[in-house]
């Protein structure tokens, strides 16, 4: 763990994370880079809660270009320090550095928070509901792999999820108690054993490979620095286990990088409608959302209601340099009932420990087909322009090249 140190640069004390790129700025016309390089941080309330100051709404491309630094080195984004929360400073930077790599990677969900931002006023803090990421259950690379360093600094882990079509299974972690700001973590497994052989094959010729066999023992600096933990895979050998297994095909691309996020909408002040009022703007605004088995994905209690984006697709660069298009990350949306048991109390009162807990699995087997949507949809082509700058007209929310780069 000694790497993770210092690739997290923790600097010993509580420290809040700062979590979004820049491009949020007040100004009538504001300069955006594109270039993950230009990526940087605002400050935050804690860990899993963000605080834009401004935010104009702003419409970008979801395509991006990731090319995986399987053996190139990769500085890790800075984090700004302040007051307030108990966690361990290891945990907080580990977190911000996971959601740094994943704002490089999803524009959709930049794109998303910053409308919130703006229609919430700018005031109101956006907390996660939860985090959530893919493994394979071969070697020392399944769920554990990930799982160790949240349960190393304080989380339980909780309930299995069992996905039988899908060969997966999964735990949620609770986060420590008394941090109810930090996320909950929701970590999945595919089932290697149980696929066919040729797809068994493929998996195991990069996961045992020189660098996979040691990917589950730095899982953790693996998701923290966005690095492939194995050799980019052959475009083969991905259409390979995409033709069995999208959950296979989108973990062999993108390793442990964060699958998704998840906005947690009941703590969102000041929103009308609850999520499905969030759906309905999200739809009016041209925004891709999964509607498999409906908008919206109810637990039989209903105690938990949730929809997500349809992910977005990035530019992976495969063996030999061959460019394609696969399925990156995406946004969730999270909403929690109030118990029973505690509905009398009044609403200032109310926290999360009053409200519905865990996962359901009929609501995550649908969640799950966030990526798999990508597939259905008209393939997009890698931005031309990637790295350059643009700017925002303010008055159409459009990006459009600078008199620069014109």
């Amino acid at each position: 763990m000694a790497a993770l140190f210092s690739c997290l640069r923790c600097t010993g004390r509580a420290c809040q994370t700062s979590l979004l790129p820049a491009g949020f700025k007040g100004a009538t016309r504001s300069i955006i880079s594109l270039s993950p390089r230009s990526f940087h941080r605002i400050q935050i309330l804690d860990t899993s809660c963000l605080s834009l100051s401004k935010s104009p709404s702003l419409r970008m491309s979801a395509t991006v270009r990731y090319e995986p630094r399987h053996t190139r080195a990769y500085s890790s984004h800075g984090h700004s320090v302040g007051e307030g929360t108990n966690a361990h400073p290891l945990l907080q930077s580990f977190i911000g550095e996971v959601l740094g790599k994943y704002w490089d990677r999803t524009p959709t969900a930049v794109t998303i928070l910053g409308l919130l931002q703006s229609m919430l006023g700018g005031s109101s803090p956006i907390y996660f509901d939860h985090l959530a990421f893919r493994t394979f259950s071969v070697s020392t690379l399944g769920l554990d792999s990930i799982g160790s360093i949240f349960t190393d600094f304080g989380y339980t882990k909780m309930d299995m999820l069992s996905f039988p079509a899908r060969k997966l299974t999964a735990y949620w972690y609770a986060p420590p108690v008394g941090q109810i700001h930090l996320p909950r973590v929701f970590i999945s497994e595919l089932r290697v054993d149980e696929m066919s052989e040729a797809a068994q094959q493929v998996v195991r010729k990069y996961t045992e490979c020189q660098g996979g066999k040691q990917a589950g023992r730095y899982a953790a600096l693996c998701a923290a620095t966005g690095i492939l933990p194995w050799a980019p895979p052959t475009a083969q050998d991905h259409a390979t286990l995409l033709a069995e297994s999208e959950y296979a095909a989108w973990t062999l691309v993108n390793g442990y990088n964060l699958n998704h996020a998840a906005v947690s909408v009941h703590r969102l002040q000041g929103l009308e409608g609850g999520i499905e009022g969030l759906n309905d703007v999200l739809l009016s605004r041209g925004f891709a959302m999964n509607e498999e088995g409906g908008l919206l994905k109810v637990s039989p209690d209903v105690g938990l209601v949730q929809s997500s984006t349809v992910a977005d697709q990035i530019a992976f660069r495969f063996e030999q340099g061959q460019e394609g298009m696969v399925a990156g990350s995406y946004l969730e949306f999270a909403q929690r009932a109030v118990l029973p048991e505690f509905r009398h109390l009044p609403e200032e009162e109310i926290t999360e420990q009053h409200r519905r807990d865990g996962f359901e699995v009929g609501n995550a087997d649908k969640i799950f087909e966030s990526t798999s949507a990508v597939w259905s949809r008209k393939p997009m082509q890698p931005m031309a322009n990637y790295g350059r700058e643009f700017q925002m007209d303010s008055e159409d929310g459009e990006l459009k090249k600078s008199a620069a780069q014109a």
